[in-house]
C-alpha cells in the first residue's frame, strides 16, 4: 500500500481511467464469446439435427445459471473486490467453450454451455465491470460506465464478423476452442496487472468527489436527511421502485436475448446468406454503442426514467415493423433499431441503483436485478424456439414481445427516482 502510494504520483493520470480501460478490453472478448451463439445456432443443428427448442433450451440454461451466479458474485465482489473473482469466473468461462469444441451430444453441449460456462460468465460480464467502474467515479458516473461498457458493443461489431467467416471456414468447434483460449489469456493479464477493486487500495477518491461526509468543515457529521444511509437489497424490496424496475428489466432481457439468439435464424430463413446475418448481427452490435455512449450521459443530465421508457417505445416500433415487413430492408432497420436500445438499461441499472439505493450494496443489487434480466432473457430466447417448432414461424413471440414493451413504458414511467428510505 505505502510503496504504491509513493509511485503513484508519478502519473496524473487517475487510476481510474487504467480501470475503465482495462474494463472496456474484458467486455471486447468476452461480448464476442457472448454472442457468438447465434452464428453457430444452425451450424450446430445441421451437423447434429437438434431442433430449435433444444438448442435455445441449452441456451436457457445458460442465462438462468449465469443469472443466479450475479447474486452471488455480486455479494463476493462487494465482500472481496473483483480480482480473483474475475480470475476464478474466466477460468470457469474459458474452460466451458473450449471443451465445447470436443462435444459429440447434447448433454454434453448443456454441461460445458449450459452450466460451466455460465457459472463463469457472471464474474467476467457487464453487471460486474458496470459495478468496479462505477465505484472510480462520483462526476461523469454515467459516461464512464458507458465507456466502459462500449467494448461490449465494439467487440460484438469487430468478433462477429469474424467468428462468421471463422466458422464457415475452419467449423463452429475451432471457434469455440480459440473463442475459450483468447478470453482466457486477455482477462487473467488485464485483471493481475491492472483491476483493482477500490480507489481506497490506492489512497484515492473517486474521480469527481464531493465530500459529503464533510459538513462545515468537519468530518463525521452527517445529516440522517440529507445522507441517508445505504439500503440493503432486503430495504430495496420494500419499495414501489425497486418492483417497478424489476419488470422493466425482466421485459427488457426477454427482448435481448431473443432478437441476439434468433435473429440470424430467422433472416436466414428468408433467404438472407449467414455472411450477411451474421454483418447484420455486427451491425446490431455497433448501433449499441451509440446507444449505450447515448444512456450514460443521458442519465447524468436528465435521469435515468425519461432514457429507459424511451427504449422501449423503439423497442414496440421495432416489433411492429418486423410483424408487418419481412425483408432485408426491413431486417437491417430492425436489427439497427433494436441493436441501438439493447445496451442502454447496461449503464443505467448501476447508476439508478446507486441513486435510489446508495453504492454500498451496489454489486448485490444490481446482480440480483440483472439475474432477473437474463433468466427472462434466457426463457423468452428458449420459448422463441419452442414457437417456431410448434408453428413454424416467430410471429407469435414478436405479438408477445411488442405487448411486454408496451408494459415496460409504463412500468418505467412509474419509477420514482429519488433516493429511498428505509421503511421501518
Amino acid at each position: 500500500m505505502t510503496v504504491l502510494k509513493k509511485k503513484l504520483p508519478k502519473s496524473n493520470l487517475f487510476y481510474g481511467w487504467y480501470i475503465l480501460a482495462a474494463s472496456f478490453v474484458i467486455l471486447f472478448f468476452n461480448s464476442g464469446a457472448r454472442f457468438s451463439f447465434g452464428v453457430m445456432f444452425k451450424p450446430m443443428i445441421a451437423e447434429f439435427g437438434w431442433n430449435r427448442s433444444s438448442i435455445s433450451l441449452a441456451f436457457f440454461l445458460n442465462m438462468t445459471l449465469y443469472a443466479l451466479s450475479l447474486t452471488i458474485v455480486g455479494r463476493f465482489y462487494d465482500r472481496y473486490g473483483p480480482k480473483w473473482v474475475i480470475v476464478i469466473s474466466t477460468i470457469l468461462l474459458s474452460a466451458g467453450y473450449t471443451l465445447i469444441s470436443l462435444i459429440d451430444s447434447l448433454w454434453q453441449f448443456f454441461v460445458y454451455y449450459g452450466i460451466l460456462a455460465a457459472i463463469g460468465l457472471g464474474g467476467t460480464s457487464v453487471p460486474l465491470i458496470a459495478a468496479l467502474v462505477s465505484k472510480w467515479f462520483e462526476k461523469w458516473r454515467g459516461l464512464a460506465i458507458s465507456l466502459a461498457l462500449s467494448g461490449n458493443s465494439l467487440g460484438h461489431f469487430a468478433l462477429i464478423p469474424l467468428f462468421t467467416i471463422f466458422a464457415l471456414r475452419y467449423g463452429w468447434r475451432a471457434s469455440y476452442f480459440y473463442i475459450g483460449l483468447i478470453m482466457l489469456v486477455v482477462n487473467i493479464t488485464l485483471v493481475l496487472l491492472v483491476i483493482k477493486g477500490d480507489p481506497d487500495n490506492l489512497g484515492q477518491r473517486p474521480f469527481g468527489y464531493q465530500g459529503r461526509g464533510e459538513i462545515n468543515g468537519e468530518e463525521g457529521q452527517i445529516s440522517p436527511i440529507e445522507n441517508p444511509r445505504d439500503l440493503s437489497l432486503r430495504e430495496a424490496m420494500r419499495t414501489h421502485s425497486f418492483w417497478f424496475f424489476l419488470i422493466v428489466m425482466f421485459i427488457c432481457g426477454t427482448g435481448d436475448f431473443l432478437v441476439t439468439t434468433h435473429l440470424i435464424p430467422l433472416v436466414t430463413d428468408y433467404g438472407v446468406s449467414p455472411t450477411t446475418a451474421g454483418n447484420m448481427l455486427a451491425w446490431y452490435g455497433l448501433m449499441s454503442l451509440a446507444g449505450i455512449m447515448a444512456a450514460g450521459p443521458a442519465s447524468d443530465m436528465i435521469g435515468n426514467k425519461i432514457p429507459i421508457a424511451l427504449t422501449f417505445l423503439l423497442r414496440f416500433l421495432s416489433f411492429l415493423l418486423i410483424l408487418k415487413y419481412q425483408n432485408l430492408t426491413s431486417f437491417y432497420v430492425f436489427a439497427l433499431t433494436f441493436g441501438f436500445t439493447h445496451l442502454i438499461t447496461a449503464p443505467l441499472t448501476p447508476t439508478l441503483t446507486g441513486r435510489l439505493y446508495g453504492l454500498s450494496h451496489v454489486g448485490l443489487i444490481s446482480g440480483f436485478i440483472t439475474t432477473v434480466h437474463h433468466s427472462a432473457g434466457g426463457f423468452w430466447a428458449y420459448m422463441g424456439g419452442l414457437i417456431f417448432d410448434q408453428t413454424g414461424s416467430y410471429r407469435l413471440v414478436f405479438i408477445l414481445s411488442a405487448i411486454m414493451a408496451l408494459a415496460a413504458i409504463f412500468s418505467s414511467i412509474l419509477i420514482i427516482e429519488r433516493r429511498h428510505q428505509a421503511i421501518q
